[in-house]
């Protein structure tokens, strides 16, 4: 697909939720499932990236390790080595870096590192989806004209 994540964003938005790192735990699954996503960007106090916080990292390092999340903060648990893509990467390299790599959101962040917006799976299907039903309808149109 040729659709670029920017054309994407446009369209679903550009809304980010971010979360400190000092946070406990708790409160950031409970932002989470009010929210209802399934991931938070965490920021320094300069609001620059520092490390993401997903729903596995709350099973794989509090539950399976039988901790409290009230007692752990998401800089104890997030992920630090944070993979991103730029606006203007498409959507299959993205589909690409996201099954290669095993995870299920994305942020975006500009040439000067900035967060522009986060992408899931679920985004890149739907937009997958959505071009390929456009491109059905144009076929069927198409064949409709030359009978």
């Amino acid at each position: 697909m040729n659709t670029h994540i920017n054309q994407l964003l446009m369209q679903k938005g550009c809304d980010v939720v971010t979360v400190g790192s000092d946070a406990s735990v708790f409160d950031a699954i409970k932002m989470m499932y009010a929210r209802g996503i399934g991931s938070l960007v965490v920021v320094n106090d300069s609001g620059n990236l520092v490390g993401i916080f997903v729903e596995s990292d709350c099973f794989t390092k509090v539950i399976l390790e039988d901790k409290s999340a009230r007692d752990l903060t998401v800089k104890d648990v997030m992920t630090t080595k944070v993979i991103y893509v730029a606006p203007d990467a498409n959507i299959d390299e993205c589909m690409a870096i996201m099954t290669s790599k095993r995870i299920r959101h994305l942020p975006v962040l500009d040439k000067s590192k900035n967060i522009v917006g986060i992408i899931s799976i679920g985004d890149l299907v739907k937009s997958v989806s959505s071009e390929q039903e456009s491109m059905i309808r144009d076929l069927e149109k198409y064949i409709e004209g030359s009978l």
